[in-house]
């Protein structure tokens, strides 16, 4: 399986997401990611600019990288869906028990300064 598959991406431990300006200048931002069955899911503030960009346009580029965003591999298009709370819910799960301890602290940090709302899941399906 090639690393642009959702198995091959989602084994990865961070995964890159390159989203656009309104201008259409790419950003592209490291995120912890886990497996959702034929997408990946990953998990981050609610009023970050990543979620502003997606909002606006839902056309991304997801590809493997290191911990500082420095690509590992090519990036795929896909699709990005900001996810209900459900989902979100869903999502704290998997990355608690990917990430293990740091996985936890990190969700219990982000929900002591931010509470549960203030974080939203991100579901990406790629378009490959």
């Amino acid at each position: 399986m090639d690393d642009g598959a959702p198995a091959g991406l989602g084994a990865g431990k961070y995964l890159l997401i390159t989203s656009y300006r309104r201008n259409g200048t790419p950003v592209a931002t490291p995120v912890w990611v886990v497996r959702d069955g034929d997408a990946l899911g990953a998990w981050t503030s609610a009023d970050s600019w990543k979620v502003k960009r997606i909002r606006n346009r839902a056309d991304v580029l997801v590809g493997p990288c290191d911990p500082r965003g420095n690509p590992t591999g090519e990036q795929v298009p896909a699709t990005a869906e900001i996810c209900d709370p459900a989902t979100t819910a869903r999502y704290r799960q998997l990355i608690a028990r990917k990430y293990g301890l740091t996985g936890r602290l990190t969700l219990l940090g982000s929900r002591l300064r931010r509470g549960l709302d203030g974080t939203v899941g991100i579901r990406l399906t790629l378009t490959r």
